[in-house]
């Protein structure tokens, strides 16, 4: 059999870059759930009529199907999700009478998106969600604090620092329409892709796909070219001369956000017109999160207001939600070596063996090792002390611990200040800094 390669778009890492990946989905667990969310996780597959409900999205779904299926249909219509808005959306309506509203819920599960892979864009990858949706009608307050959620998950994470830039579907869709365009949601999908396309093309796929003027176009464009720190942003849009109802809403809601979110966090949010989400199912405010400097990279962290996405005619559960891209964050910095394990194992003490008949006596020194909650295995064989030594060194245990002899009792060894020193097994524990592997920055 020859030499299996990489398959694009499924990364696959090494273990001590899954210590980092599990690390960082714990910190965010645990920081989620400090700010009272509570955890679901949804099935794998959803309808293939729902996954494609809202936004341009069938390019992008696997199609499920059974390769030996006797009906070429049985499986028909069912597609991996893409996304875990969409899925929540469907759980919240089929267990609305189960469940407490506003309810608060965050997310850690993979997902699978048939697009071209690149570099932290994959097929197969980690989300992490945060959601808050209420029966019938959401306060805008909610708006405002679910990236200040995010914002504080992230803070105690060894990472670049992150602007979150925000923007109001309903700014733009009132803009859009009181300039007279026909079709404001395409003109949104088609001014979301500026950054890829650039401002030419923007402009001729308006004036192509929604009938806009030149003039129009350019004011479309204009209004993408705001941004701001603070609300000064209101007055560029209003010296633009266009009016509405819909504009003023998203006005009001936009310069709220900016003002209360960088009081709370100074420098967190950014309100920028360029910020649109292809995704039809947004409806007021609209999140993309870029790491400092580095826009170029694309967005990490996402999301937005949606009104109408979990209805079922008679009731609707309106939400707002961020989602963070966990593997197109961290998964380019682990192969640039921009953050590591301190070690590649979890192990803190290798017990070391004298020879292979007292195996199963130092599986009982690391069995009480790890009624303690110390992570211990016993060296794999009864080699030199000096090559045990060696062993635990290539994988970063910190620890070796020797057993007891006629000569004394048992005995630690620091191997990396090579300091050892007698000690009681029943009382013995390492710095709590050693109990566990860290994240480790490059400077």
């Amino acid at each position: 059999m020859s030499k299996p390669q990489p398959l694009s778009g499924f990364p696959e890492l090494l273990p001590r870059h899954r210590i980092v990946e599990q690390q960082v989905v714990d910190h965010l667990r645990h920081a989620f759930e400090l700010h009272g969310f509570a955890n679901v996780q949804t099935r794998s597959v959803e309808p293939m009529d729902q996954l494609l409900r809202k936004g341009e999205t069938s390019k992008e779904v696997y199609v499920l199907r059974r390769l030996q299926a006797d009906d070429a249909n049985s499986d028909a219509g069912l597609g991996l999700h893409f996304d875990l808005t969409v899925p929540f959306a469907r759980y919240v309506l089929e267990n609305s009478g189960k469940l407490q509203f506003p309810f608060r819920r965050y997310q850690i599960q993979p997902c699978w998106r048939g697009e071209r892979p690149q570099d932290g864009r994959y097929r197969e990858f980690w989300q992490a969600d945060i959601d808050i949706v209420d029966r019938d009608t959401l306060p805008a307050h909610y708006e405002i604090e679910i990236p200040l959620v995010m914002a504080d998950a992230l803070r105690g994470l060894p990472l670049p620092g992150i602007t979150i830039h925000v923007n109001n579907r309903k700014l733009s869709q009132g803009f859009y329409e009181g300039l007279g365009i026909g079709d404001p949601e395409e003109t949104l999908r088609i001014v979301d892709k500026l950054d890829k396309i650039g401002e030419e093309a923007v402009v001729r796929e308006l004036q192509e796909k929604v009938g806009a003027s030149l003039d129009q176009a350019e004011k479309c464009l204009a209004l993408a070219k705001i941004s701001s720190t603070d609300t000064s942003f209101a007055d560029e849009v209003r010296a633009l001369g266009v009016k509405g109802d819909v504009l003023e809403e998203g006005l009001e809601a936009l310069t709220e956000l900016v003002e209360v979110a960088n009081k709370r966090a100074p420098g967190l949010v950014r309100a920028d017109m360029s910020i649109a989400r292809g995704l039809d199912y947004y409806t007021g405010t609209v999140y993309e999160t870029f790491i400092d400097g580095q826009r170029d990279l694309g967005s990490i962290c996402s999301g937005g207001r949606y009104d109408t996405l979990a209805s079922d005619g008679k009731t609707s559960y309106p939400g707002v939600g961020i989602s963070l891209g966990v593997s197109r964050l961290l998964v380019p910095m682990l192969r640039a070596g921009r953050l590591d394990a301190s070690r590649e194992v979890p192990t803190c003490v290798l017990v070391a063996l004298s020879d292979e008949e007292s195996r199963w006596e130092a599986s009982d020194v690391a069995a009480k090792l790890r009624e303690r909650g110390i992570a211990a295995q016993v060296a794999p064989a009864a080699q030199k002390y000096g090559k045990q030594i060696k062993f635990a060194d290539k994988r970063g245990i910190p620890f070796v611990l020797f057993p007891a002899t006629e000569e004394g009792g048992p005995e630690v060894r620091d191997i990396r200040s090579g300091e050892q020193e007698p000690v009681d097994l029943d009382s013995w524990t390492p710095p709590a800094a050693d109990l566990k592997p860290g994240i480790v920055a490059a400077e």
